[in-house]
């Protein structure tokens, strides 16, 4: 039964603008899947689901590639449409980006595998990456900057 509201659930998010979760849960109740707002805020967790900035201005949720399964497409994606400038001192990298995207990017980069990152902070329109050393920062930093150029 998860699977199959996983699937409804991707599906309404592609053609639906869904602002809330309760939003959600109306939509797969309607669909013949009796959730609460509890199951779907699972859901989306499982998913891999984030809100992003609509061009009408509102959040809506939206499936961003994992950037484990896919080639790098789906990080390079959401860093260049997120990316504003980028900075870095000692062992940090500041990442800014548009208003509502960080959390975005910083799922992104938290799931690109390296042992030299040791986590990331995101707010709405900044995001912290901690480096294990300056130099790791340095070859971190380069990386990015390659994806969002």
């Amino acid at each position: 039964m998860k699977g199959k509201r996983h699937k409804a659930i991707i599906s309404i998010v592609k053609n639906h603008e869904i602002e809330t979760q309760f939003e959600l849960a109306d939509y797969l109740n309607k669909h013949g899947f009796e959730v609460t707002q509890a199951t779907v805020s699972r859901d989306i967790k499982d998913i891999g689901l984030t809100k992003i900035p609509a061009p009408n201005g509102k959040y809506i949720y939206s499936l961003l590639s994992d950037s484990r399964h896919d080639k790098g497409n789906g990080k390079h994606t959401v860093l260049k449409e997120a990316f504003v400038h980028i900075d870095k001192a000692e062992n940090l990298i500041v990442l800014k980006t548009k208003p509502g995207m960080a959390q975005a990017a910083a799922s992104m980069i938290d799931a690109m595998e390296d042992k030299d990152k040791l986590g990331s902070i995101a707010g709405d329109d900044t995001l912290m990456i901690i480096c294990r050393s300056k130099i790791a920062c340095d070859k971190i930093y380069d990386e990015l900057l390659g994806m969002v150029n």
